[in-house]
């Protein structure tokens, strides 16, 4: 196990859910964290918790030039990023093609994917240069099946995953590494987004059966940041015991 002390670890959508686990996890391996999320309130309550060195971003991914601006910003003692966690991301809405909202069409294009490619593109010259990286990308399930009403939303991480794949053709010549971790269903605030607040209908999701936990899949994103720099692990698909495939569940 490569030790991640005093590495400094870059996590987007930090806010809640996976990236909030993640936060959490890294700290206790005495990572240096930077937490990027809209909601600046919560990333001060996540830092006031953490027995560790963090840096706040205030950042809205779906806008290429605040990105470039925020990372062209960073003190100096925080520019060399070892890890991007690439975890922003959110479903809107299960409707037919035909019938979908364009408007949340329109939110998961430019989150799931140009909110990683702007980081990415942004972050990842520096680790080229330092000859030091890992690009972590958080992707679903949904990237490896389709299913009704997931079109929108299982195209754009299909996206994320082919994303992933080029990347590491990309930087196959360099001593960066790029994994995905990708889960199944996970009881995070990603429901609640996806059926526009209506929390009864998201708590449905999550009934007759256990869920994977938001640390379940942050166990695994800090397991493949801390291989030696020999190995890099490509691909983790984390399903709950309930879940054998995107539409096979089996609930009580």
């Amino acid at each position: 196990m490569a030790s991640l002390k005093d590495k400094i670890v870059l996590i987007t959508g930090a806010s809640s859910g996976i990236g909030k686990a993640a936060a959490y996890q890294f700290a206790k391996e005495g990572a240096k964290l930077i937490l990027c999320a809209r909601r600046k309130d919560r990333l001060e309550q996540i830092a006031s918790e953490l027995e560790t060195e963090t840096y706040l971003l205030e950042l809205d991914l779906q806008k290429r030039a605040n990105v470039e601006k925020a990372i062209a910003s960073l003190p100096q003692q925080w520019q060399a990023i070892e890890v991007l966690v690439n975890n922003a991301g959110l479903g809107r809405g299960v409707d037919k093609l035909h019938e979908g909202n364009i408007d949340g069409w329109e939110e998961m294009i430019d989150t799931n994917i140009k909110g990683l490619l702007y980081m990415s593109r942004t972050i990842i010259p520096g680790m080229i240069k330092r000859k030091s990286g890992h690009i972590i990308n958080i992707g679903s399930i949904a990237g490896h099946e389709v299913y009704p009403g997931g079109n929108v939303y299982c195209a754009t991480k299909h996206a994320v995953d082919a994303l992933t794949k080029g990347m590491r053709l990309d930087l196959v010549d360099t001593p960066l590494r790029v994994s995905t971790v990708d889960p199944g269903l996970v009881e995070t605030e990603f429901s609640d987004v996806r059926f526009y607040g209506d929390k009864e209908r998201a708590k449905i999701t999550y009934q007759g059966y256990k869920a994977l936990e938001p640390v379940d899949v942050a166990d695994s994103v800090v397991w493949i940041a801390s291989r030696p720099s020999h190995v890099q692990i490509s691909e983790i698909i984390i399903l709950p015991t309930a879940q054998a495939s995107v539409t096979s569940l089996h609930k009580e």
